[in-house]
């Protein structure tokens, strides 16, 4: 799961590539290498913009070799940058990570079997000093605002997976899960549970066991549209969970009367399956048979 040891690796890999400490640190006045500005600083400051394209590039690798561990045995890839132009996966806005039936950026719907979208940054604070990586403290000592924590991380993820959902009925059977590595904010609490009940998402989930050195953060919302893993198995168990239960997102606004005549119509379907079947027909073709 998601520790300072990955951090710690993620810098570590950064530093033997192109980047100097200037593009993965911020200078203080007292000139130290830090990840974040600490908390009560009050020096010249700088905006630090490159590090944003490195973390998204190791995060992803990362849950895409997380999720490629749990779908091993099924046969199944965790494929990163997948394109499938029908439900708006396009070159430009790629889904960050898939399980796919086949190993392939360029996918069909049906190759598609969930979507994860990862919302994931640099958590803790860090000191480059002497060539050596120091922790100085969880996202309460210093000023950043890391993760899922971050407004516009959590907007880009919902309309993002808006944009799915109203694509095409081809995405209407695809679960998206926004992952991530810190909690959520007090305010957007019943709101994850609302756009899970609604199918918008899947769920809001955070691999990042102790995002806080002291303290516990939440664990889950109370309808499950925010869950942090604390462990590997059942991040795992959750993920075959989602593969072996079949859904299909619909939505629209109708009467009573229209949705009376679509559910009595529905109703003569012989099972359970088939009478959910001709529901969702009849609302997708707007047909009264």
């Amino acid at each position: 799961m998601w520790t300072q040891e990955a951090e710690r690796s993620f810098f570590e890999k950064a530093l033997q590539g192109f980047p100097t400490p200037e593009q993965l640190f911020y200078l203080t006045d007292d000139n130290r290498f830090l990840a974040y500005w600490p908390k009560g600083y009050t020096g010249k400051k700088s905006t630090l913009q490159s590090r944003n394209s490195l973390i998204g590039q190791f995060t992803e690798t990362w849950i895409s070799e997380l999720i490629q561990n749990c779908v091993e045995s099924q046969n199944l890839f965790a494929v990163r940058g997948a394109v499938c132009e029908e439900i708006e996966l396009t070159k430009k806005s790629p889904a960050d990570v898939v399980i796919a039936r086949k190993k392939s950026k360029h996918l069909s719907p049906e190759d598609i079997l969930v979507i994860f979208e990862v919302k994931m940054s640099v958590v803790w604070n860090w000191e480059l000093k002497d060539d050596d990586l120091i922790c100085l403290g969880d996202y309460q000592t210093h000023q950043g605002i890391p993760g899922l924590l971050r407004s516009d991380s959590m907007l880009k993820a919902i309309g993002k997976a808006i944009n799915i959902r109203v694509s095409s009925h081809r995405a209407s059977t695809i679960p998206i899960i926004v992952i991530g590595n810190t909690p959520i904010t007090d305010s957007y609490l019943g709101k994850v549970d609302h756009l899970k009940t609604a199918g918008i998402t899947q769920g809001f989930w955070s691999i990042n066991p102790k995002p806080l050195d002291k303290k516990n953060t939440l664990k889950t919302t109370n309808g499950k549209g925010f869950m942090r893993f604390d462990t590997y198995d059942s991040f795992q168990h959750s993920v075959v969970e989602l593969l072996s239960m079949p859904m299909n997102f619909f939505s629209g606004m109708k009467s009573k009367e229209e949705l009376g005549k679509l559910i009595e119509s529905a109703n003569n379907a012989s099972t359970y399956q088939r009478k959910g079947e001709r529901f969702l027909k009849l609302l997708q073709d707007g047909e009264n048979e």
